[in-house]
């Protein structure tokens, strides 16, 4: 695909993903957790101010704000806020992005080829590549995720403004902005200023395949574990040694096994040991808890407090420590009283011919801390596969598509809302 032949979506998104901002969780203590976040935060401020949005700024935690006017006339109704997360996924590598269109023809969509090895995704694999047959889908080239999740949606905000700008006939009410740091370790909008950011609803853009909507998700926690075993000369350690990485192993065995997410699909929650660090003196284990009901949710925590007192009780008092943190709640409930928010979504994909479809997602959006906050935020999708993976693709016209959707979702809010 030549240059002159790029959509102005797909033209910022490949330029985007080529800028390093992949968060990082074990300096999730200051914000952002990566300074390379920073040089993705600076481009889009200054990108959003020669679109308009005069009081576009990035603030010293990366975040970038900033306000496109209402059209004409429209300027007394309620700004429509639009969210989207800059930093990449910590779960893959993410340094030196080198995407790549294929024109995709069947079968196997191959990324590239690493150290002889072919990155590779089939049909089997996601059956909805079987819809992409003869279109254009944007790859990493294989060493790297691609950084859709979620550049993607980035870049469908900033084609919306570009296009909003450049013919004033599309109405739209005040637009505020956000682009956040470190979503992908559970930070996401937690600093924004709503007072500032004046919107009194969003949308994030952070969803996947084309079409898919989401205002429920699950309900998230952390656990860490850590383990104080007695450690001596492994020659003498009959009756003696107490090894913390067994004590480790035995925490994790007594949670149910067929609770964990690669048995688990829809609605069941589960229990997830992320990272294990240690000595056989002292070792943690790190867990993340998921759950749709809220009921359910404080059962697995409590079920995690409850095998560190039975083990306690075991091997003796202080051997297990357990620091339990929760991070959002399902935002389901909040949306009784803003059916719009819903249904205008739903009637925006629907005009631009992508049929909608509701989904409970198992993940958390930067949305769930907003809605918690007082700022309901459902999730639009962007049209990607296979995030935080070197198989990441996204497919050009999914891109393009997405941006039609945004510009018939704003137009809803030209007129009063009950």
């Amino acid at each position: 695909m030549e240059d002159g032949s790029r959509s102005d979506v797909l033209e910022r998104f490949l330029r985007y993903v080529q800028v390093d901002s992949q968060s990082d969780e074990h300096q999730e203590n200051q914000t952002p957790s990566t300074a390379c976040q920073h040089d993705m935060a600076r481009l889009l401020a200054e990108e959003l101010r020669d679109l308009g949005c005069a009081d576009a700024q990035a603030d010293e935690h990366a975040y970038v704000t900033a306000h496109f006017p209402a059209s004409e006339g429209l300027e007394d109704l309620p700004a429509l806020g639009l969210c989207a997360h800059i930093d990449t996924s910590p779960d893959a590598p993410a340094s030196g992005v080198r995407p790549h269109v294929v024109h995709y023809e069947g079968g196997p969509l191959v990324a590239g080829v690493v150290n002889g090895t072919t990155i590779q995704t089939t049909p089997e694999e996601v059956p909805d590549l079987k819809q992409f047959v003869g279109l254009d889908i944007v790859c990493s080239d294989g060493s790297t995720l691609l950084g859709a999740d979620d550049k993607a949606g980035v870049a469908a905000i900033v084609a919306l403004i570009a296009r909003l700008a450049k013919d004033s006939s599309l109405k739209h009410p005040r637009l505020a902005i956000a682009f956040v740091p470190d979503e992908e370790i559970g930070h996401g909008a937690s600093l924004l200023d709503l007072d500032s950011f004046g919107a009194p609803w969003a949308y994030t853009v952070d969803g996947e395949a084309l079409g898919e909507f989401n205002y429920e998700c699950f309900s998230a926690a952390s656990a860490q574990i850590t383990a104080h075993g007695t450690m001596v000369h492994p020659g003498s350690a009959k009756n003696i040694m107490v090894n913390a990485l067994t004590l480790l192993r035995e925490f994790d065995s007594l949670l149910p096994e067929w609770e964990r997410p690669e048995h688990t699909e829809g609605r069941e929650g589960y229990y997830h040991a992320t990272e294990l660090n240690g000595t056989a003196g002292e070792a943690t284990i790190s867990y993340i808890i998921r759950d749709f009901d809220d009921q359910r949710f404080e059962e697995r925590q409590q079920t995690m407090r409850d095998v560190v007192a039975f083990l306690n009780n075991k091997y003796g008092a202080g051997t297990f420590e357990i620091e339990l943190h929760e991070q959002y709640r399902n935002m389901g409930n909040h949306f009784k009283d803003r059916e719009f928010l819903i249904t205008n979504a739903l009637e925006a994909n629907r005009e631009v011919g992508v049929e909608p479809f509701i989904v409970a997602v198992r993940g958390g959006t930067d949305g769930a801390r907003l809605t918690f906050r007082g700022l309901p935020c459902p999730n639009i999708a962007t049209g990607g596969y296979n995030a935080h993976s070197v198989r990441e693709f996204v497919p050009v016209a999914s891109l393009e598509k997405t941006v039609d959707i945004l510009e018939h979702l704003v137009a809803k809010f030209t007129v009063p809302q009950q």
